[in-house]
């Protein structure tokens, strides 16, 4: 697949000056635009459209300085339709605007052209198995949070304290299905996962339980049953059949978590035949303390589908 995303990446450089397609970029590297920005970004350390815009005002930086064409131009050139947003977006990758940088000779930043290759260590192996699920339900709390990269992620954190243990213990007898207990699952993410874009975080279980809707005929069906004041106040997400790539670790919690999920991208996908696919990652954790200070195991359920020829 790298041979493809470098093709990708040439397919930008030759159209830096012009419009240029995610879909198109998919094509070239053989994949889905999904799986391309999901993988970009864990290849890269950055989303692809910031790579592109970043390659953009790296060359229009040099534009600037050589003084042959006005600043209005330069920025028409590099796709922005007035010389007011040309200079927001070049200020903040620079830290000068384009006139202070012509007239002063400012030192500017510079985005390097990109190319991945394949390191092949050997030094450790990646337990995973492919499962087939039928359709089910996530059910418990959600809220909306950013994404943080690295460390605690102090929303996700806040929200799962504020959630009381009657709740937790409520929703915990809903589970009957692998992966059985309390899950943290999220949803809705951007493809690109920028630090700070935000995502649906849910603190809840994988169940074929059905959570009712706020209509007569629901509202009628909770007051006979006799656990109808079980469900009411909880969420629910619906998840259609679908296939999932089950990652296992253990280490250091949240740190081996998240290299976990950087090494799915860079390191598993890359030698399998399957892509990333938009659905809920679902992501089961069982803390433990040992002489090293907080472990965990994780299970980490990651959507995936075969790619094709």
């Amino acid at each position: 697949m790298l041979e493809q995303l470098n093709r990708a990446l040439d397919h930008i450089e030759s159209h830096l000056d012009h419009e240029i397609d995610a879909a198109e970029l998919a094509r070239i590297a053989m994949t889905s635009e999904y799986h391309l920005r999901r993988v970009f970004s864990a290849l890269a350390g950055m989303p692809l459209s910031e790579y592109i815009r970043r390659r953009r005002l790296t060359l229009a930086a040099a534009e600037v300085l050589a003084d042959e064409r006005t600043l209005l131009e330069v920025a028409v050139r590099h796709g922005y339709s007035s010389g007011e947003a040309f200079a927001r977006a070049f200020r903040a990758m620079h830290g000068v605007g384009p006139g202070e940088a012509r007239r002063t000779g400012a030192v500017l930043s510079s985005q390097p052209r990109m190319s991945f290759r394949l390191v092949i260590e050997g030094s450790s192996s990646m337990r995973y198995r492919i499962v087939h699920k039928n359709a089910f339900h996530v059910v418990g709390k959600k809220a909306r949070v950013p994404l943080v990269h690295e460390g605690v992620n102090p929303a996700i954190a806040a929200f799962v304290q504020g959630i009381d243990r009657e709740t937790t213990d409520r929703i915990k007898t809903l589970s009957d299905q692998d992966p059985d207990g309390i899950v943290a699952v999220t949803d809705d993410l951007d493809p690109g996962r920028a630090e700070g874009t935000e995502l649906d975080y849910w603190h809840g279980v994988v169940t074929s339980t059905r959570i009712p809707n706020d209509n007569r005929e629901d509202r009628n069906d909770r007051n006979n049953s006799d656990d109808h004041h079980d469900t009411h106040d909880l969420d629910t997400l619906a998840v259609p059949p679908g296939t999932w790539a089950v990652f296992e670790n253990t280490g250091p919690y949240p740190q081996a978590l998240q290299y976990l999920w950087r090494d799915i991208f860079t390191e598993w996908f890359p030698a399998n035949p399957y892509r990333s696919r938009p659905g809920p990652e679902i992501l089961r954790v069982r803390p433990f303390e040992d002489e090293n200070g907080t472990q965990a195991h994780a299970a980490l359920w990651i959507p995936v589908e075969p790619t094709t020829s």
